[in-house]
């Protein structure tokens, strides 16, 4: 392996270790706003490593941060797990029911597959609340920890170093190499023996193992949840702006849109609450017909004309 090839993992390691001490030299709204960044960052960039190459856009995010959320309620509040239990069997779960839903949906294309990864979401949260409401009598969960805003800052961390750990050697691999032709064309993929199927699931199962483990460790954040908080085809579409706005087509893309984007956000839920649907829409019409490659292909592009 070259100098190159470690290189990001050189520069990696320092950029952990100096986010690390943020919590001591911030406090309050500004790490909580950290916290909303390293979460969107996780989630965001692995998002990107399933969708960048696969090209299949993903509205399901939100259904898996709401299992590893509400998993983490209803083992705590109905069976009385330990948090600790709970945090590693949510992320377990959510990956079987990736892997279902991957071998059944990856076969559509297109806007199918959009319009099914949307819904998802909302027949989750729907099919939790019917049988809260008919069956068990309560709408919420209580998730009561010692953990603060501090552990979980530096959990989210961890978690957004092994995403960006994991896309790095999904680029080295047998496996990221049959994703890049199949992301180029599908159908050359198969012809030259790739099981193109079982690529995309595969990638699909550590989206929602990701998402799930995010949940599932911010689940203390909110104290009660309910299918309304965690459920949320919001946060889905926020995933997918931050990503598309900083590019995903490099593993260090989705950070560029995150970092600006997470900021914006809080102006516009504090001052513009009611629009927030409306920026969301006008967002990502502005990312895709001026920006379509994001940040980072702006980026590339004017260096290759500053070249010629």
């Amino acid at each position: 392996m070259t100098q190159s090839n470690l290189l990001p993992l050189v520069l990696g390691v320092p950029i952990v270790a100096a986010a690390a001490v943020l919590p001591l030299l911030v406090d309050g709204y500004w790490l909580s706003v950290a916290v909303y960044v390293l979460m969107y960052t996780a989630l965001s960039t692995s998002w990107a490593l399933f969708s960048g190459p696969t090209r299949y856009i993903a509205l399901s995010t939100g259904a898996f941060f709401g299992v590893g959320g509400y998993l983490v309620g209803t083992g705590m509040s109905d069976y009385e797990q330990s948090y600790w239990t709970m945090l590693v069997i949510a992320p377990i779960v959510a990956t079987i029911l990736a892997a279902l839903i991957g071998l059944v949906t990856l076969r559509l294309s297109g806007v199918y597959f959009v319009i099914f990864t949307l819904g998802l979401a909302e027949m989750i949260r729907n099919l939790v609340s019917w049988v809260q409401n008919n069956f068990l009598g309560s709408r919420g969960l209580y998730v009561l920890t010692d953990l603060t805003e501090v552990h979980i800052y530096w959990m989210l961390l961890a978690i957004t170093a092994a995403v960006f750990l994991f896309g790095w050697l999904l680029g080295r691999s047998r496996l990221g190499f049959a994703l890049r032709i199949l992301g180029n064309d599908e159908q050359v993929a198969q012809h030259v023996g790739i099981d193109t199927a079982q690529a995309k699931v595969i990638l699909f199962m550590t989206t929602g193992f990701f998402a799930a483990l995010v949940g599932a460790v911010v689940a203390p954040r909110y104290y009660y949840i309910e299918p309304n908080v965690v459920f949320s085809p919001e946060l889905s579409f926020l995933v997918v702006i931050m990503a598309l706005l900083g590019g995903i087509h490099r593993l260090w893309g989705p950070l560029l849109g995150v970092i600006p984007f997470t900021l914006l956000w809080e102006v516009i839920t504090i001052y513009l609450p009611n629009a927030t649907t409306m920026a969301l829409g006008i967002a990502f019409l502005l990312i895709v017909y001026f920006i379509p490659h994001g940040v980072v292909g702006l980026a590339e592009k004017f260096l290759k004309r500053g070249e010629a």
